[in-house]
This record gives structure tokens, C-alpha cells and sequence, in this order.
């Protein structure tokens, strides 16, 4: 096994040059936003970084593909209750029909079928969406329309898009008093930091209100090199405070100072979903906020399905009551996102795409997420009637 590191301007190009140069033995194990091109630092500009490993071993392919395997043994067994000299109870015999059934239903089917029904399948997985998401929709499919209706592949797309959307959860804000305090937790570079800066921005200069917000931030974020120096940058630019939390104590202590504010927003340290002692103990100090804290779970949208629930799942104990998806810009296929977190049943609150603070953050809208899959053919003119237009922000 070797391992390689790689990098492009944009995730595709970084892909591509990958699968020239290792074949499809490539596997992919995490990327990073880096700066590359340029001359002695000048001229830089954003790109990616990836790094994974590959195999030079042959594969070996296998006589019998292991889903064929388990419906043939499935149907065994079916034959072997089913023979006489043993007395078998009607409920034995329809408990393996029932058994041989779920085999057929739920292995990878590669039968034929209707072409209309593959195209939908082909899309759907081009856009990342999870092999049970997938098939959730292609038995709704089945099941609710009729063989006409699956000639008419736009109309079919159409449909399945909108099932999509319906299956997208929104955050609903609620106040929990003041000073309302939001908490972001995730992992290690999804951008945290930024788009804490980006949330005090924009709850700083809500239109809407008739006087600006008191804003304050708390970070106990000082052992990454260089965040505090991001942050209080951050904080100059807008005129907000930053405070330095390192224990339970001193959040109680800040906590009390500001009790005046609006909101407080928290920053915390990026952790891996498997560092269970270090979150354990981030945890205690974020309890420390209280029970009007509102804990939101960032993630990035270049997170792979398997990841997101992953990652999804490990930070259950903070008790996150939504998500926030960031950099929706370095890819341009969100099923990954939306499948992994319907799968979870969690809400999105916010979406970031972009480095500019405040602008690259808005409240998430099926239709933001919805824009950001391809393949379907769908006008925007549709979208805008089923799912509502997407709000204009300013430059």
C-alpha cells in the first residue's frame, strides 16, 4: 500500500488528476483547503489538497458476487423447510418467504427494468446521494407512478426532486431568553471559526431589528495555531468582544459578565468524532452554558455520506439540535448532505459558501440545496413555484 498527496484548485480537478494517475486501486482519505500556485507566497490562491492511498495488488475477482451468494442460501433454506420429513408450521414456512423476500428487495439489483427507472437511479447516485436514500426513492417511484407516467423521464425527474426537497428538514429558531447563547461544535476544518464570525456579523446587523444587537463571542479555541489571532481579528473588524474561555469556571464567569447581551456565541475546539476522551471533556466544559444554550453541529459539504452520519452520530451527547453546512461551494453535489442527514433526521440551519464575512451565510432553504444538484433538468421557474424563491443577498 502507498499513500499520496495531491493537489488542485477544485476538488474535480484534484479527483481527475487522481484517477489518471492511480487508477480507480485510488482510494481517498480526508482533504483540506490549502493555498497553492503563486511566487515566494505572492499570488496564491485557494485550492485543495487531498491525500489517500493505493494498492498495487491485482484484485481478485470473485466467482460468485456475495449479494447472488446470500439469495442462494436464502433459497435453500426456503427448499429445505419446505421438504418433507420434518414438521414445519405454516408461520416457519412464511417467516423464510418473508426472509427471501427482504434478500430480494434490499441486494443491488442489476435485473432489467425500466429505462426511465435506471436513468433515475444513475442520477441520483451521480449526486452522491446513499445507496438506501436511492432506493427509498426508487420504491416510492414504483409505487406511485403509473408505467405511462415513467415514459415521461422529465416529469419522472421532476418528481423525484421534489421528493428530495420534501425530505430536507428546516431549522426552526426559537429564543431562549436573553442573552441567547449559540454553541458550534464539529470537526476538525469544516471552518468553525469563520462561520462563527459570519453568524455574530449577521445577527449584528440584522436589518430587521430596530436597533443593532449586542454581540459578544467566547472561544475555547487556544491551542490550534493561529485561531486566536483569526478570532480576534474577527472581533476587531466588527467591533465585537472576544473573550478566552480554558474551563468550566471561566465560562460560568463570562456567562455572568454578559448577561446583558443579545447573544453570545460560543467557538469551540475542532474534534476528530473518534477522540471520545477529548469530547467528553469538551462537553463538560460546554455545560457549563447552561440549558439555554443552543448547540448547532457544523459539517462540511464535501463530507463523504458515511462520514456525515459518522460524525452525525458521535456528537450526539452535545445534544445538537441542528446543522450548519458549510463550504457548499467546493462542491457541486449536496445529495451527500441531504441524504445523510434525512437518514439522521436532523434539521439544517444555516449554509456558508464562501470565505467572506458576513456574506457567504444564510439561513438554509430546500431550494438553496436543491439548486446545488445536477442531472434532474429542472427549471428554476419550477423550483421557485414548489419550493419558494431563495432571498437575494447583498454584494
Amino acid at each position: 500500500m502507498e499513500y499520496f498527496v495531491e493537489q488542485a484548485i477544485t476538488h474535480r480537478e484534484a479527483e481527475a488528476k487522481i484517477r489518471e494517475k492511480y487508477g480507480d486501486h485510488a482510494r481517498i482519505m480526508h482533504h483540506r483547503t490549502v493555498r497553492v500556485g503563486g511566487f515566494l507566497g505572492l499570488f496564491s490562491r485557494e485550492g485543495v489538497e487531498v491525500t489517500g492511498y493505493f494498492s498495487n495488488e491485482p484484485r481478485i475477482r470473485k466467482t460468485i458476487p456475495a449479494s447472488e451468494k446470500n439469495l442462494e442460501e436464502e433459497k435453500k433454506k426456503l427448499l429445505e423447510v419446505m421438504k418433507g420429513g420434518e414438521d414445519h408450521s405454516v408461520s416457519a414456512i412464511l417467516e423464510e418467504i418473508r426472509s427471501l423476500k427482504d434478500s430480494l428487495d434490499t441486494r443491488d439489483s442489476t435485473e432489467p427494468g425500466h429505462p426511465t427507472i435506471a436513468h433515475v437511479r444513475q442520477v441520483l447516485g451521480e449526486n452522491d446521494f446513499s445507496p438506501r436514500f436511492t432506493a427509498r426513492m426508487i420504491e416510492r417511484l414504483r409505487r406511485e407512478l403509473s408505467v405511462d407516467q415513467l415514459e415521461d423521464q422529465e416529469l419522472v425527474l421532476e418528481h423525484v426532486l421534489s421528493w428530495v426537497g420534501d425530505s430536507i428538514r428546516l431549522h426552526e429558531p426559537r429564543s431562549s431568553g436573553r442573552p441567547e447563547i449559540f454553541v458550534l461544535v464539529g470537526p476538525t476544518g469544516v471552518g468553525k471559526t469563520t462561520t462563527i464570525a459570519k453568524l455574530a456579523a449577521m445577527y449584528g446587523l440584522d436589518r430587521e431589528m430596530a436597533k443593532s444587537r449586542d454581540i459578544r463571542i467566547l472561544t475555547i479555541d487556544n491551542y490550534r495555531i493561529g485561531a486566536r489571532q483569526q478570532i480576534e481579528t474577527y472581533g476587531q473588524i466588527m467591533d465585537v468582544p472576544v473573550s478566552f474561555v480554558e474551563s468550566a469556571e471561566e465560562m460560568r464567569k463570562y456567562l455572568a459578565l454578559y448577561e446583558e447581551a443579545d447573544m453570545i456565541f460560543v467557538d469551540t475546539i475542532g474534534k476528530s468524532p473518534r477522540d471520545f476522551r477529548r469530547l467528553g471533556e469538551m462537553n463538560e466544559l460546554l455545560a457549563s452554558c447552561g440549558s439555554r444554550a443552543r448547540v448547532h453541529l457544523a459539517v462540511s459539504a464535501t463530507t463523504k455520506t458515511a462520514d456525515v452520519r459518522e460524525i452525525a452520530t458521535q456528537f450526539e451527547p452535545f445534544k445538537y439540535e441542528a446543522v450548519v453546512v458549510t463550504k457548499l461551494d467546493e462542491t457541486t453535489r449536496a445529495g451527500n448532505i441531504i441524504s445523510a442527514l434525512s437518514e439522521k433526521d436532523k434539521p439544517i440551519s444555516f449554509i456558508t459558501d464562501g470565505q467572506r464575512v458576513p456574506q457567504d451565510i444564510e439561513r438554509a432553504t430546500v431550494l438553496r440545496l436543491l439548486t446545488h444538484l445536477e442531472g434532474f433538468g429542472v427549471t428554476r421557474e419550477r423550483l421557485d413555484e414548489r419550493f419558494g424563491k431563495i432571498p437575494v443577498r447583498s454584494a
